[in-house]
């Protein structure tokens, strides 16, 4: 197997070796020469359980400590009204994510890496830089969370947080990615105890209305931060970094995309129940209250649950906070490591042993040390933190997500697999929704007393235009698509036998699409064989002004932040 490895590692875009070969999970193999699809349910379900996890893992480790803090917030303060908020979240989470697997899938290649071979060492260094700095941050209120959930549960601090830092290195240097995953799905079966949790919650007498109409319960001058803070929790940067490089890392490609995508939009529907669940318990815990209005950070809501609700409940929200701790660590970990890896050529696979990729591990081994230590100094105001992370997250995910969308649309990275057009006016939505946010955030951050919902209305029609004009200017999607329809590779098919032995399509009953034909064969060709993308003058001042722009934002928000704290 190694030598065809090395064959498939000379014919395509992989980095690493130890991404080529059969896929292995934790609940099986699949072999890297089954061409032929599965027919029968069972056979289906059996691959979907081996493929299953990079999506899943991305989207239930987004409840976080973060998350919960965030969730819980909005539950406290607002009762059930931004539960809308979570339906527009959820396919906005599974448009980006479905990007991210089918971009890690076709090519092979890691998210960072990707970025580097297209857009050069400049770009690169932003893209990082935000990563690391985002992923260095929420790793420490992971450990916050640890901090506050041992504290409910009768531990010590510095024991508990001690403890979970170990248990994370221990997963992470087995040496095997199947070990890893499987200690994984331990974390995530012990999240399920946020069904008992939802029903001692009694459903926080959430109205159908608090999903459709939107509202934020009154006036808020925080309300703009909360709802950045929302988005940037719900689908954060670090996840795009993550899924893709799990992806390739799980060795999953094109043949078993459809088990990816299926997985990740289960994965997207239990991320939103689950925070839903959150949000009405913490209301349901605070309805009525003296405390309704004033979160301070999760130790005070677990208390108020507790008042209201029973110890029962206060010690379940303690364990869903804690099990989100080390899910969110484990995986923010990883998306930083895997990032700073492929930028500097180093091995980085799960299917390496610690010796074998030093780089990879040792990264991994100092991000979690320096976070635990962190996060036991005191003096940390946990609630002030987590709201300014997330917000943080909220912030620079037009910029992720825009890479993304470029990539997804680079005929020559992806071939036949770029996004269609209907795809491209959703994400490119998605975007503008994401910076009128931002927007409402800076504003009110300058002018706390300017009305919300008026400001909203001119930054919304602003942005639509924009979009509009935009669209119409570059006419992307469908030149994008035009092109990959029709485009013709020199490479006519997949060694996975041998020097010159190329895939042998089974026969099929029904006609095949010619774009399917070409999807079958296509994989990216080695990075350094494809010519640099054009970005045009148009697009590349766009870019440039959508970082000028956020280097402001984050410097508004971290001036208000820095301002509330002095405040204390």
């Amino acid at each position: 197997m190694r030598g065809f490895a090395a064959v498939d590692a000379a014919g395509s875009a992989v980095v690493d070796p130890a991404h080529l070969g059969d896929i292995q999970g934790a609940w099986g193999r699949l072999p890297v020469r089954e061409l032929a699809p599965r027919r029968s349910r069972r056979g289906r379900l059996a691959a979907l359980a081996v493929v299953a996890g990079p999506g899943l893992l991305a989207m239930v480790a987004d409840n976080d400590a973060g998350g919960v803090a965030i969730y819980a917030e909005a539950g406290q303060d607002h009762g059930t009204r931004l539960l809308w908020m979570l339906l527009l979240l959820l396919p906005v989470a599974i448009v980006n994510q479905e990007m991210a697997a089918r971009v890690g899938a076709v090519s092979g290649v890691g998210h960072a890496r990707l970025i580097l071979a297209r857009f050069g060492r400049f770009w690169t260094g932003l893209a990082l830089g935000d990563l690391v700095l985002l992923s260095g941050l929420t790793l420490i209120t992971e450990f916050i969370g640890v901090r506050i959930a041992a504290g409910a549960l009768g531990v010590p601090a510095r024991p508990a947080v001690a403890l979970s830092a170990a248990a994370l290195l221990a997963a992470t240097l087995t040496g095997s990615f199947r070990r890893w995953e499987r200690m994984m799905y331990v974390l995530i079966a012990v999240d399920l105890v946020i069904v008992p949790l939802g029903i001692l919650g009694g459903g926080g007498d959430a109205r159908p209305s608090d999903l459709l109409l939107p509202g934020i319960g009154g006036p808020d001058s925080d309300a703009a931060v909360l709802l950045v803070a929302l988005a940037g929790t719900t689908i954060a940067p670090w996840q795009l970094f993550f899924q893709q490089s799990s992806v390739v890392d799980k060795r999953i490609t094109p043949r078993w995309l459809g088990y990816e995508r299926f997985e990740t939009v289960v994965g997207a529907v239990l991320m939103v129940a689950g925070a839903a669940v959150v949000m009405t318990v913490t209301a349901a815990a605070f309805r009525g209250t003296p405390l309704a209005g004033h979160f301070t950070d999760t130790a005070g809501v677990m208390q108020g649950i507790g008042a209201r609700l029973g110890g029962a409940a206060r010690t379940l929200f303690a364990v869903v906070l804690l099990d989100g701790s080390l899910l969110g660590g484990m995986a923010v970990t990883l998306a930083a490591s895997y990032a700073c890896s492929e930028v500097t050529g180093a091995r980085h696979s799960l299917h390496r042993a610690p010796r074998r990729a030093p780089v990879f591990y040792g990264l991994i081994a100092a991000m979690i040390v320096a976070a635990a230590g962190v996060a036991l100094l005191p003096g940390v105001a946990p609630g002030m933190l987590t709201v300014l992370v997330q917000a943080l997250a909220g912030l620079l995910l037009p910029s992720a997500t825009i890479f993304l969308l470029l990539l997804s649309n680079d005929t020559q990275v992806l071939g036949p697999w770029v996004n269609p057009p209907w795809l491209n006016w959703v994400a490119s939505t998605v975007v503008a929704a994401l910076l009128l946010l931002s927007m409402l955030l800076v504003v009110t951050s300058v002018d706390p007393d300017i009305p919300l919902l008026p400001l909203g209305v001119v930054l919304g029609s602003l942005a639509a235009a924009g979009l509009l004009v935009a669209g119409v200017l570059t006419g992307w999607g469908r030149r994008a698509w035009a092109r990959a329809e029709f485009l013709d590779t020199a490479r006519p098919g997949i060694r996975v036998v041998g020097p010159g032995d190329l895939v042998v399509l089974p026969p099929r009953s029904r006609p095949v699409s010619r774009l399917a034909q070409r999807r079958r064969r296509w994989r990216t060709p080695p990075l350094e064989e494809l010519a640099r993308p054009h970005l045009s003058r148009g697009r590349m001042l766009g870019m440039v002004a959508l970082r000028a722009y956020l280097i402001v934002a984050v410097c508004v928000v971290g001036l208000r932040g820095v301002v509330a704290l002095l405040g204390r």
